[in-house]
């Protein structure tokens, strides 16, 4: 996309008009809109330090968030590398999850 598309695709995010924002991580780190609450990982970040920069976007200012992360066995290695690089446990996904929201 260009410059021009992406400024107005992130301005509908912003405002509300578009609810649902799917982007890659170089955006990933650049997204500061407070109403987000969810954020769902298609794939987990290649390194460890860029996972916060994406499920940091749930959960912003205090407010509360939920990060879903899909995950096959080729990605053990990764969540267990974001495991020891936050001294974090990342949590299987509880029948409740409309409650956490």
């Amino acid at each position: 996309m260009d410059q021009n598309t992406r400024d107005i695709i992130m301005r509908e995010f912003r405002s509300g008009s578009s609810r649902v924002l799917v982007t890659t991580d170089l955006l990933a780190r650049g997204i500061n809109v407070q109403q987000v609450s969810l954020v769902i990982n298609y794939d987990l970040s290649t390194q460890s330090e860029n996972y916060l920069h994406r499920i940091g976007r749930s959960g912003r200012f205090g407010r509360k968030g939920v990060a879903i992360n899909f995950v096959t066995r080729d990605d053990e290695r990764m969540l267990f590398d974001i495991h020891k690089f936050y001294n974090v446990v990342v949590e299987e996904l509880p029948s409740n999850v409309a409650d956490l929201l």
